[in-house]
């Protein structure tokens, strides 16, 4: 008989059970609906609205970013329904790795485990090279000049301000951002709650500072024509322009997945997480579709094909004050993204490791500090080398295929769970299933189907180098597989 131990998974009640075990069942019922979407607001507003929106604009669609937001946000409400009724049900570390653990199987858990990477490690390495491209800016600001080919990605063509062109050779200020945040994660450091309060007042002034100010300055000729004509490749300006730039700044909303672990200490999930998660994708879907309004109006979006979009339009203003107010808000906001980012790398692989799935290695926890330390620095080296050597538009693309894939598969679990566990408790239950999941998993197919084939290559690759991995090593260490090893 075939062994088919592979497809083993998790019970529900397991996995509840040892949350309960663990004091999961200990946490207060305390936050209603405007905190919950008070949360989504700072996990949303990050990386994608600061980095890629620029680029997307250029390459893709034009002034007509703005209907990619749309339908980015339209994908994602399907998706959050999704989220909080696992969050709710399986109130644990709210990844889709144990979502899939408990649904499809332990390989299916191991593909989405190691596709998480492409979320975190490679989201990492894509704010990263953002937030070298607006450090590089602010420092200008100061007098300050660094030299462009060691700020950019080897190969990377960079226009100068006297018209002449460089080449880059590596992205210095994207190692040293990344060396600094895996250094104090190393030794403990931890955002505070009032910290990422600050940081989320931050981020969400800059932004509203920024459409405020600059729709005084729009230039309505740089909107015409707002879906510019294709250029008769797929992907290029048209609709299907809009199609794939809606696939590269979906990045932008990559963070709304942390709102579904809230569901555990919501005082109404039923009602609270969908207010909170729909609430605060339509209030940041706006400010996106703003911001991408007004960028697009005061700089011509040909020339936004850089990793510091906004501070190109502040630049536009003319106001350097302002431009420097801007610039300080981005690098804040986009150094807490990439902290939080390698923080959540390391603690899927510390889950995967505690299942015996990668070797012990990444659960070891250093003594005194408390943290997985050797872990942490690995994942540190990696992402640094990545940033430094990788141009944002490939990092980019590959965060949004990676993501657009566990979504897929959040969406599936919620329809497999309803036949498989009918009778287990649902605090929150996302209505109209399975019409609703299945309309996640096609929004996702569509905007997967808006990003180029050697983008599908490279995940088919990843994947595979993924499988390899399982096949050598995590499936002859299960502890799932090989209980009496634990």
């Amino acid at each position: 008989m075939a062994d088919t131990s592979y497809m083993a998974r998790k019970s529900v009640a397991d996995i509840v059970g040892s949350a309960d075990a663990d004091g999961g069942h200990s946490l207060s019922k305390a936050l209603g609906a405007t905190s919950i979407t008070a949360m989504g607001i700072g996990a949303i507003i990050g990386a994608g609205i600061f980095v890629l929106t620029g680029t997307a604009a250029a390459q893709f669609a034009g002034p007509s970013i703005i209907l990619s937001f749309v339908l980015g946000g339209i994908a994602c409400a399907f998706v959050g329904l999704c989220y909080s009724e696992l969050a709710a049900m399986l109130p644990v570390c709210g990844s889709s790795y144990t979502y899939t653990y408990a649904t499809l199987g332990e390989i299916f858990a191991w593909i989405i485990g190691w596709d998480l990477i492409l979320e975190y490690a490679m989201g990492a390495a894509t704010v990263a090279v953002g937030w070298s491209g607006y450090i590089v800016s602010l420092l200008h600001n100061a007098g300050i000049t660094i030299p462009p080919d060691l700020a950019a990605a080897p190969g990377t063509i960079i226009k100068l301000a006297d018209g002449t062109t460089a080449t880059g050779i590596i992205n210095l200020p994207a190692i040293l951002i990344i060396a600094i945040l895996t250094t104090l994660l190393v030794l403990g450091t931890k955002e505070s709650a009032r910290l990422n309060n600050i940081m989320v007042a931050v981020k969400l002034v800059v932004v509203v500072a920024f459409i405020a100010l600059g729709v005084f300055f729009i230039k309505p000729a740089n909107w015409h024509p707002f879906i510019p004509a294709n250029t008769g490749e797929f992907g290029n300006f048209g609709m299907s322009g809009i199609l794939r730039g809606s696939a590269v700044v979906f990045f932008a909303f990559i963070g709304f997945d942390a709102v579904s672990t809230a569901a555990q200490e919501a005082k109404k999930p039923q009602r609270d997480m969908p207010i909170g998660i729909l609430g605060s994708l339509v209030i940041c879907t706006v400010l996106y579709i703003l911001v991408a309004g007004v960028l697009t109006g005061l700089v011509p979006y040909g020339e936004l094909n850089v990793p510091d979009p906004i501070a190109k339009g502040v630049d536009a203003i003319g106001l350097t004050w302002f431009s420097v107010l801007i610039k300080i808000g981005a690098l804040t906001g986009l150094t807490t993204v990439i902290l939080v980012l390698l923080y959540g790398q390391s603690r899927i692989f510390f889950t995967m490791s505690q299942d015996g799935l990668l070797p012990p290695l990444f659960a070891r926890v250093h003594p005194r500090l408390q943290t997985p330390h050797l872990s942490q620095i690995m994942i540190g080296t990696i992402v640094a080398i990545v940033a430094a050597l990788t141009p944002i538009s490939v990092l980019g693309e590959m965060v949004s295929i990676g993501t657009l894939f566990a979504f897929i598969l959040v969406c599936g679990a919620v329809i497999y769970l309803r036949r498989s566990d009918s009778d287990a408790s649902r605090p929150f239950r996302v209505p109209g299933v399975p019409i609703v999941p299945v309309l996640g998993i096609l929004f996702c197919l569509l905007l997967m189907a808006g990003l180029p084939l050697v983008t599908w290559v490279r995940l088919v690759v990843w994947l595979v180098i993924g499988l390899i991995i399982y096949v050598s090593y995590g499936r002859n260490h299960s502890k799932l597989r090989f209980p009496e090893r634990q």
